[in-house]
């Protein structure tokens, strides 16, 4: 049963040696009180362990035998956890002291808000804060082609994105999730999930989350920082692993989620996003192409997921098409939230 008003925060590790202590001191140090720290290590080689251990009495930690992905291992911390909401963190992520505080009190301000995301800014991998502030993210958004983008990325920091907005859905590196959102939208007892493995799972659930009638609330107030590692420009320069779930989880998610209107509204976009993606398959990326063999090794799986998901749909076609832009999209939130913006500047 979760705890009224804690927060579980649930972390990921896969030889994050170079992150991880920085990143529990700021949840230690944060000025909320009620919260629970819960570890899962996904068999890290690179001396995580080592760094672990000294927080294993402040923190709840699990040390898996193998890597099981970033979304099944976040599915297993949440299964610990014990909080009224749950704050998924990457190990990258630092957290100014008020950033848990400000994005549950941003959260109790309405039932219907499920998801919480604050401002993340960039920093370097060695945990460098720049002296020009740029941001990472304010939320994502999806454009026509099916594509999934961090609102505000790589934008220098000039002052803006200081309202409170409702956003299509949070990365997860730094996303406060309700407890009953998490139970109400979850497909075979699973939050994020696990086909997915790592990559794109936090804008599946954000799909899902929205078909299903719950919002997703910006806070500005929270803040925090982050080492990005994926962008858009650098395919080129990551691991052939990664890109081929990139691939694959575009699909996953897309046929999960998609309704016909939608579809058919952006038929031009997404068809020659597809075609390209699956030229660039067959005609350089061959390691890629594993993607669409698990597609369709697993397909009455996943359109099993589909059924299940739209039969529980309880939003309307132009509702979520008002959504899917070339520009970012973000809808104005209620006055009453605009209100405790000046309470929560005065913190």
């Amino acid at each position: 049963m979760a705890q009224n008003g804690l927060v579980s925060v649930t972390i990921v590790t896969y030889n994050s040696g170079r992150f991880i202590k920085r990143c529990l001191e700021s949840v230690l140090e944060q000025k909320y009180p009620l919260k629970e720290i819960i570890v899962i290590d996904n068999a890290s080689t690179d001396g995580t362990l080592d760094i672990l251990e000294p927080f294993e009495d402040r923190c709840q930690i699990r040390y898996n035998e193998e890597n099981i992905g970033f979304a099944a291992a976040q599915n297993q911390a949440i299964a610990l956890a014990r909080g009224e909401w749950v704050l998924t963190l990457n190990p990258d992520v630092l957290l100014l002291s008020n950033f848990v505080q400000a994005l549950v009190d941003a959260g109790q301000l309405d039932s219907h808000i499920g998801t919480v995301c604050g401002k993340l800014l960039t920093m370097s991998s060695h945990f460098e804060i720049p002296a020009q502030a740029v941001v990472d993210s304010t939320g994502i958004y999806f454009n026509p082609m099916l594509r999934h983008l961090d609102r505000g990325s790589q934008e220098v920091d000039n002052g803006h994105y200081l309202n409170y907005e409702f956003v299509f859905g949070a990365t997860a590196a730094a996303a406060l999730y309700r407890r009953a959102m998490i139970e109400d939208i979850a497909v075979d007892g699973e939050f994020f999930d696990s086909d997915f493995f790592v990559y794109r799972e936090d804008a599946d659930v954000a799909w899902r989350a929205q078909l299903m009638g719950w919002r997703c609330l910006y806070a500005p107030y929270a803040r925090g920082y982050h080492v990005r590692k994926v962008l858009p420009g650098n395919r080129r320069a990551l691991p052939p692993e990664i890109n081929m779930h990139s691939v694959k989880n575009r699909f996953l998610m897309r046929i999960k989620n998609i309704s016909p209107d939608l579809y058919w509204r952006n038929f031009l976009s997404i068809t020659s996003r597809d075609a390209l993606v699956v030229a660039c398959c067959l005609l350089w990326e061959h390691s890629s192409l594993k993607a669409l063999w698990f597609l369709g090794r697993n397909w009455k799986r996943v359109i099993a997921k589909r059924r299940l998901i739209q039969s529980r749909r309880r939003v309307d076609d132009a509702y979520m098409a008002s959504w899917f832009q070339y520009a970012p999209v973000s809808k104005q939130a209620p006055k009453k939230l605009m209100r405790s913006r000046s309470a929560a500047a005065r913190t």
